[in-house]
């Protein structure tokens, strides 16, 4: 049996701190922080983070041996660096302005300035290397069975190109949708001009059968419907033939009951008309000869007397 006593403890700190003292200011491993906390040696204000001042070094020897050991002896090929001024700016030539960057004059705040640099100095270079690549045998063209692994992966680019499917789609709709529109305000136009042309070709065909009713006319063209208006289009450049007199009908009903005019006292008896007695027939006057028409032949109805005697016979 073992027996822990304060002393024991005091013991145990003096030890651990001998141990930091040691080690002269040495970092603790984590282990070790875990366990100086379980046994409570960790306390506030005992540990002290205390900022050290930085020193600089101008290490010139260190730093040129750095450079001396990346500048290898290699050919162009392998390095493939080239250092160019920018190209010239045949633009700002041709419009007889003063190209930027001559002469330390370009604006490092000017983005577009600055993009316009690096562009120029970019073909500068391409226009430079692309000779010795060719001299050394390198090819500058991707082959026509030249595949390379995309950045995005296939799920991506599926993705990508399904909205892509879906707007063009949406706007394919929408255009449809737009010429429906379209077509259904042209069609209303076209439905009225159909129903206003049918409806004055009906009120000329109506106007024309009263006229042919009334024996102002004895043509029949308006039957025909589309055939007249053919052969009225045909020979639209002839004149209209002459009309002609009037037909039986009217001519009949002209002769019955007159060409119009006054009505009234019409049929008086003037003293001319009263001292002609040529049209007067006596047995016609006396109801003395037989009767013709419709009826002439058939006996009379007898009287009521009679034909009640005559039921009573029976």
């Amino acid at each position: 049996m073992v027996l822990y006593s304060p002393a024991m403890e005091s013991a145990e700190e003096e030890s651990l701190h001998s141990q930091s003292s040691e080690e002269e200011g040495g970092e603790l491993s984590d282990g070790e922080l875990q366990e100086a906390f379980t046994k409570g040696l960790l306390k506030p204000g005992m540990n002290v983070l205390a900022e050290e001042s930085k020193k600089f070094v101008n290490n010139a020897a260190g730093l040129k041996q750095c450079l001396a050991d990346f500048r290898r002896d290699l050919p162009w090929v392998e390095r493939l660096d080239m250092t160019n001024p920018p190209a010239e700016d045949v633009l700002s030539k041709a419009e007889g302005k003063v190209p930027a960057g001559i002469n330390g004059e370009l604006d490092a705040e000017d983005d577009f300035q600055r993009e316009m640099f690096f562009y120029r100095q970019g073909q500068a270079t391409v226009l430079e290397a692309l000779p010795l690549l060719k001299v050394h045998n390198i090819a500058t063209k991707r082959p026509d069975d030249y595949f390379a692994e995309m950045a995005k992966s296939d799920q991506q680019m599926q993705k990508i190109r399904q909205k892509l499917i879906t707007k063009q789609m949406i706007l394919e709709r929408s255009e449809k949708a737009k010429k429906l529109r379209e077509q259904r305000k042209f069609g209303k136009k076209v439905q009225v001009a159909v129903i206003q042309k049918r409806q004055k070709e009906k009120k000329a065909m109506m106007s024309a059968v009263k006229k042919y009713q009334k024996g102002m006319t004895d043509k029949l063209d308006f039957l025909d419907g589309d055939q007249k208006t053919a052969k009225n289009s045909s020979d639209g450049s002839k004149k209209a033939a002459p009309k002609k007199g009037p037909n039986a009908k009217r001519k009949f009903k002209d002769q019955k009951f007159g060409f119009g005019g006054k009505k009234s006292g019409k049929k008086w008896n003037t003293k001319e008309s009263f001292n002609d007695v040529s049209g007067f027939r006596a047995k016609t006057a006396h109801d003395k000869g037989a009767r013709k028409g419709k009826g002439g032949n058939k006996n009379k109805r007898p009287g009521k007397s009679v034909r009640r005697k005559m039921k009573g016979r029976s």
